[in-house]
């Protein structure tokens, strides 16, 4: 008898390092999170077999490259402080928790993760899928991992495999730093949460009315003059080059993707208040700290105008290492459709020349959307059928489609009419209605193949701190980026609220605020 329960201890993993001992085995698996309650939900998982759990010899093994070893360290750094372990890094020999490049059905972004009592396997083609498997890994883990201090285990991951890859190529989330400014710092710390749930674009609103946001060597008075206030004359502020260059860099530390957007014909105020020879009476306007939209234009009749694009593109790309630069392109009310046209068919071609891809907001199938160039609708349910086929038709002829529907994944759309932040232009946005539309079928017209993928926008007019982004994105922003990673199969409110509900521990050890919605069974506090 004696020994027949000793081959039953042995053969649960409790002589392998850094494996759960069989006598713990039941409170590992109550504690585990099931391999399908995360955030975005997995393309396919197959649950099973004893978990792993991370001990004080648990070390974390990385192939040889740098990128790989990077990811490592970026994993360790999470686990450690909450943890106490020292999990250091090893290029061979057990580990308990590996991260391994090999060729398979991965894609540049899939992976698949393999957890069992003698350890857990994350499987990727790229450094990319690799980085996503992390974040997957992080859910399945308590949420108290998240925390600075050394919390109480046990910390548990359960078994079974977990395969997954992106829907689309493009999930993004916009910040507009131009309302209100936002500092490297604050940029970072939006960058970490959009990692998280595997958005790979972060789309910069660098410029608009209010404010100026990134030096430009060719012409020096933008940024210092253009970015000296915001909404409700605050002091504003701007990017040097080398703070925009952190950013990117950061962004890439992430595998995110940094997208510029500088605005135009409209939304240009601030350049027009720096500049007066672009302004077509050549007279600079007062700078703007309101919120009306529609009332300023570059000068389409200016060879001026020409070469202010040039150079404000040339200088953007050179910093840029991403493969796209937005022009923008919305609501020039006061830009007649002809000029607007000569104006968009006159920039793309710039934006070409400097190795990009052009996006425009939707507005830019008014004109001539170049080729290859995407659209981002940002329209409504009540958006008129017109303008919906204008889209559509673009987007039958090549023209990639990036969805933002503003009553949708406008985040800072109020969620209620008590909701103290926010706009409600495009009507109130709550967690439901925010997650519960298929971007495939979502625009009449426009076939499937177009779409590239989701983008969930933040715009700051009535937004100045990070807590206040904070509470609008949470918890939206991961059914945004659930709509861009999963198979639509996955979708399901029903059991979403549940998944997303999980997911406030996680916030709270984080430290984000966000907004609990009546809609969702949020634990008890």
């Amino acid at each position: 008898m004696g020994a027949l329960l000793l081959l039953l201890v042995a053969a649960a993993g409790a002589f392998t390092v850094g494996a759960a001992p069989a006598g713990r085995a039941a409170e590992q698996t109550r504690t585990a999170t099931a391999l399908d309650q995360v955030i975005p939900a997995p393309a396919s998982v197959t649950a099973g077999g004893s978990p792993y759990r991370i001990t004080p010899g648990t070390r974390i093994r990385v192939d040889g490259s740098g990128e790989v070893r990077r990811v490592g360290a970026y994993l360790a750094d999470i686990l450690r402080p909450a943890t106490g372990y020292r999990l250091p890094l090893t290029t061979h020999g057990h580990a308990g928790i590996r991260l391994h490049l090999a060729k398979g059905p991965f894609g540049a972004e899939g992976y698949r993760i393999d957890s069992g009592a003698e350890g857990v396997t994350i499987t990727a083609g790229k450094p990319a899928g690799l980085f996503h498997g992390v974040q997957t890994l992080r859910q399945l883990l308590p949420a108290a991992v998240e925390k600075k201090s050394v919390q109480r285990g046990p910390w548990t991951v359960a078994g079974g495999t977990v395969r997954d890859r992106p829907r689309y190529a493009y999930r993004g989330a916009m910040l507009d730093v131009s309302r209100h400014f936002f500092t490297v710092d604050q940029v970072k710390r939006y960058i970490d949460e959009l990692a998280l749930y595997k958005i790979n674009e972060l789309h910069l609103h660098l410029s608009d009315d209010q404010g100026w946001r990134i030096a430009i060597d060719s012409w020096p008075r933008l940024a210092p003059y253009g970015g000296s206030t915001q909404v409700g004359g605050g002091p504003g502020g701007f990017y040097t080059k080398a703070d925009y260059r952190e950013i990117v860099r950061y962004a890439a530390s992430r595998y995110l993707e940094v997208v510029p957007e500088i605005d135009m014909p409209g939304h240009t105020n601030a350049a027009l208040a720096s500049y007066a020879q672009l302004n077509c009476d050549g007279v600079a306007p007062p700078l703007y700290t309101g919120t009306k939209v529609g009332f300023s234009s570059l000068c389409a009749a200016k060879e001026t105008t020409y070469a202010f694009a040039e150079d404000v593109i040339r200088e953007l790309a050179a910093l840029t290492p991403g493969r796209y630069l937005h022009i923008g392109g919305d609501e020039a009310h006061s830009t007649s459709h002809e000029d607007y046209a000569t104006i968009m068919n006159r920039v793309q071609p710039i934006v070409a020349k400097y190795g990009k891809t052009v996006i425009g907001w939707h507005q830019l199938t008014g004109a001539t959307p170049a080729k290859g160039a995407l659209a981002q609708y940002w329209g409504m349910d009540t958006t008129s059928a017109a303008d919906k086929a204008q889209v559509a038709q673009a987007a039958q002829h090549g023209t990639g489609l990036i969805l933002s529907p503003a009553d949708r994944v406008y985040l800072d759309m109020k969620y209620t009419k008590d909701t103290p932040l926010g706009l409600s232009w495009a009507g109130y946005v709550e967690v439901r209605r925010s997650y519960d539309w298929d971007p495939a079928a979502y625009l009449p017209g426009a076939p499937a193949s177009a779409v590239r993928g989701v983008e969930a926008p933040l715009w700051s007019e009535t937004l100045s701190t990070s807590a206040q982004l904070d509470t609008m994105a949470f918890p939206r922003l991961p059914g945004a980026a659930e709509l861009g990673w999963s198979p639509a199969a996955t979708h399901d409110w029903d059991t979403y609220k549940v998944r997303l509900a999980a997911q406030a521990p996680r916030w709270d050890a984080l430290g984000i605020g966000y907004y609990r919605s009546p809609q969702v069974p949020w634990p008890s506090t």
